[in-house]
């Protein structure tokens, strides 16, 4: 039994969801479907974790704290099932799903419009349109089983099937070979550079190195997603999608209370009875918690160390973060002055030489050394969404991978890696030089610049340790049945009536509520089985 202080005690719910990011509120909204009562608590005064939006940098632009465009929130059977859109929430798309910029060359472009993707690769380098059309076929065939796998618990055993029935009639061994070929093989089956770097550059929004098998598949499943539904961006900023969710779960009666951190969640004789808050007041769970927590939390902290089973404790000394960020937030007076514009203007863009360039830098921070010159992401974001500045302007952030802790670094060497504020500002002048390269003048434009390193990322949202978005490593080595320790791939925990809900658990990462979805999901099998306790 846990040991602990008498605390004062406040009213009982059925469910007590901890944490208040997507995966939280997809999980208290599926709990409050199924007509439990449901307090769902969060340390941060605003409800979303890493799907929160600001006007900090400046009262005209808003920026996206964190996450800003999601394919797999629209494409997940977990946030479509909760009709948000019946709640506020609205969707707006860039022209442009996805472009790559290269220095003095033509972009590489993905649009919604597969035929007139190809017909862009097939003017760059003849033969590539037809070699995507085909491998688009491809995706097709396999795509909607690999989606529904993913984002459903594991293992996934209908999604499964029927995956194994389309393999067999979609090209076999072959089909197979082609899912598992590493992303930075992918190009070579077109004479071009475009198509390879589409599906490179979106593996590498993961840590698998883009020589690993799955760094491929990931490549491909962003891409093809983005090609059927494109980027969308909430309009109005990430937050409102957080808030078409908080008022979806309010709808039914459940309840939100913010600035309310816990420290503690209560086990008794092996079953999760309640949470207590930093203040002290202890809260009643009869059938559920839900931890929207990172997982090193959850057992290294939340549970007593009596508590965690052997077996978890001793797994979880090897579990393993995935890299830390920095992102920089830019208010523009004008659109990006890019030296090669692009033939439609893209939502989010990636930055890196080549394929080859960005297997370098991705490779050096897997190494532990800070990128001289790292592969980035980068969002327009008054191209995606016309609210978000002033007409004629441009909201635009950027972010790259950096590895955890003091490191050597392959650049000037003025980075030291201790991300304090001079760490942050000169790795942030690294990344605007980059786009600079590819946009002269794009500094002069710069109303406004904040720059969130991995300290100032994890005190906005405690799950994202060093500046980890993904709730650990997408390796294989912890992805499916060993995440986020060998032998568990699902939302339970070993104790009975606690259940891991954030990006930790099956699938990991990503704005798609799976996690929190399978989480709930869980809770109720086992509330069925289990005698209700009043």
């Amino acid at each position: 039994m846990t040991q602990g202080s008498e605390a004062p005690s406040s009213r009982s719910y059925d469910a007590v969801v901890v944490g208040a990011g997507p995966n939280g509120l997809v999980a208290a909204n599926h709990l409050a479907d199924a007509g439990w009562s449901v307090l769902l608590l969060e340390a941060q005064p605003e409800v979303g974790g890493a799907v929160h939006s600001d006007r900090e940098l400046h009262p005209d632009y808003v920026q996206d704290t964190f996450s800003a465009f999601y394919p797999l929130g629209v494409a997940s059977p977990a946030l479509q099932s909760l009709h948000l859109e019946r709640h506020g929430l609205e969707w707006s798309h860039a022209p442009a799903v996805l472009g790559h910029a290269r220095p003095d060359a033509e972009w590489a472009m993905l649009l919604r419009d597969r035929h007139r993707t190809a017909e862009l690769m097939e003017a760059q380098s003849p033969g590539d349109g037809e070699a995507w059309l085909e491998l688009s076929h491809t995706w097709d065939v396999i795509g909607e089983q690999v989606v529904g796998a993913l984002l459903t618990p594991f293992p996934p055993v209908r999604h499964g099937s029927a995956a194994l029935v389309k393999v067999a009639r979609g090209g076999g061994l072959g089909l197979v070979k082609e899912l598992l070929t590493p992303a930075q093989s992918l190009g070579k089956r077109f004479s071009g550079e475009a198509p390879g770097l589409l599906l490179a550059g979106n593996a590498g929004h993961a840590d698998i190195p883009l020589t690993s098998p799955g760094s491929g598949l990931l490549g491909m499943l962003l891409t093809f997603v983005g090609q059927q539904v494109g980027y969308p961006v909430p309009v109005g900023g990430a937050g409102e999608l957080a808030a078409a969710l908080a008022r979806r779960f309010e709808s039914l009666g459940g309840e939100i209370r913010c600035r309310t951190r816990v420290d503690h969640v209560d086990v008794e004789r092996g079953r999760a009875v309640g949470v207590r808050t930093a203040d002290g007041e202890r809260i009643g769970a009869r059938r559920a918690v839900c931890a929207d927590v990172l997982a090193s939390h959850l057992y290294g902290g939340l549970v007593a160390p009596g508590d965690v089973p052997r077996r978890v404790a001793r797994e979880m000394r090897s579990f393993e973060l995935d890299p830390g960020t920095v992102k920089v937030d830019w208010a523009l007076d004008g659109p990006v002055p890019w030296t090669v514009p692009p033939p439609h203007a893209p939502g989010t863009v990636h930055v890196a030489d080549s394929v080859s360039q960005m297997g370098e830098a991705l490779g050096q921070v897997a190494a532990g050394i800070i990128p001289a010159d790292p592969f980035m992401l980068m969002g327009q974001m008054t191209t995606s969404d016309p609210t978000r500045s002033p007409a004629g302007t441009e909201s635009a952030w950027a972010y790259a991978h950096v590895p955890h802790g003091e490191s050597p670094d392959a650049g000037d060497g003025g980075v030291r890696g201790v991300w304090d504020h001079d760490d942050c500002e000169r790795f942030g002048d690294r990344m605007q030089a980059r786009i600079e390269r590819l946009a002269p003048g794009f500094g002069s434009r710069v109303v406004a610049r904040r720059v969130l390193g991995p300290r100032e990322l994890e005190a906005r949202d405690a799950n994202l340790v060093g500046g980890a978005l993904n709730g650990g490593t997408s390796q294989l080595h912890q992805q499916l049945v060993f995440r986020p320790v060998p032998g568990a791939g699902r939302a339970e925990t070993g104790i009975a009536g606690l259940y891991l809900a954030s990006a930790s658990a099956h699938p990991g990462g990503g704005v798609h509520g799976a996690c929190g979805m399978n989480a709930a999901r869980a809770a109720l099998a086992h509330a069925r089985l289990t005698p209700w306790r009043r």
